[in-house]
């Protein structure tokens, strides 16, 4: 395993000094999204960080009557996969029973945003086509993600010349430091559906989670008063730790690329030392000020989840 690390942390980012206009770049991020929404496809690919290495099967097919079918299995550890028919995907975890979501999202190492239209990141990032280069024994376009500010990471995609499809994914430093990178070792494209998405689309799924019909979503106590240009919030909820009963306060906000958590809760301390654990190119920030908890989770550097986390502040209808 350790040579197969070292095989794709060897490549070099190095990156000529031409590139050209913005339009090309994202003609070819808008290929990557039509292709995954429209081809039958098989995939393979390791996620490569903190020198280790998860190996992914994915597989995705459009059914004679144009359905979407999708399966993302993690092929280490315990069983962990990902379903998806049409609208409907379920959620195979070791940890919890069987259960679906309607979403036509899978939450998974490949963001989103891929499947979908980048015009989204246009506030908030710059397309670069740089050039050519050979992945997987494909020829591929290389196109930079850049944000427009120094508080995220650069995202550098490798996309197939041929089919449009991803064949390589670099998360990077402004100074161009690897920090994770997902890397496709095999891929096959089909003109039907592969046999195990015919099952699936045989199969019945697990019940879908259902919400009251009045449900809303709660009022919080806390509010998060600064984020990078372009986040906006999209979750949040008052929950109880499952170990400590103690209650938290959860937002999660997205600027379309990359998802940010924000948890806050009360503290036995008033004041401790700043905590950083890093994951790759996830950090995980966990502070004490005043008495209050606050924790950040995301694909950001560790200045922008302590900027974050110091913005945290009662409402002002809290407040005396």
């Amino acid at each position: 395993m350790k040579s197969i690390i070292s095989f794709f942390l060897t490549v070099s980012i190095s990156l000529p000094l031409w590139a050209d206009d913005q339009p090309q770049a994202q003609l070819s991020l808008n290929a990557l999204s039509q292709s995954i929404q429209t081809l039958n496809f098989s995939t393979s690919f390791v996620v490569v960080k903190n020198n280790e290495a998860e190996p992914y099967h994915w597989f995705h097919g459009i059914s004679e009557d144009g359905e979407a079918l999708e399966i993302l299995s993690l092929l280490n550890g315990p069983r962990r996969d990902i379903l998806r028919k049409g609208d409907i995907v379920s959620y195979i975890e070791p940890e919890l029973p069987p259960y679906s979501i309607v979403s036509n999202d899978v939450k998974g190492p490949i963001p989103s945003v891929f499947s979908k239209d980048f015009t989204v990141l246009e506030k908030s990032y710059d397309f670069i086509s740089v050039g050519r280069s050979r992945v997987l024994g494909r020829t591929a376009q290389l196109v930079r993600i850049v944000s427009k500010d120094p508080y995220r990471y650069g995202h550098w995609v490798w996309l197939d010349q041929e089919t449009g499809l991803l064949l390589k994914l670099a998360i990077a430093t402004r100074a161009g430091q690897l920090l994770e990178q997902i890397q496709f070792t095999h891929l096959d494209i089909s003109d039907k559906p592969a046999e195990s998405l015919l099952q699936l689309q045989a199969t019945e799924l697990p019940k879908v989670l259902e919400f009251p019909d009045d449900y809303q979503q709660p009022t919080l106590s806390w509010q998060v008063k600064w984020l990078p240009e372009g986040f906006e919030s999209i979750s949040t909820n008052r929950h109880r730790i499952t170990l400590t009963k103690q209650p938290v306060e959860f937002m999660l906000f997205s600027d379309g690329l990359i998802d940010i958590s924000v948890y806050v809760s009360p503290s036995n301390v008033r004041q401790r030392a700043v905590e950083f654990i890093l994951d790759g190119a996830t950090v995980a920030l966990n502070q004490v000020n005043n008495g209050f908890e606050v924790s950040v989770v995301g694909k950001i550097p560790s200045n922008t989840a302590k900027m974050i986390a110091d913005s945290v502040a009662l409402m002002a209808s809290k407040q005396k």
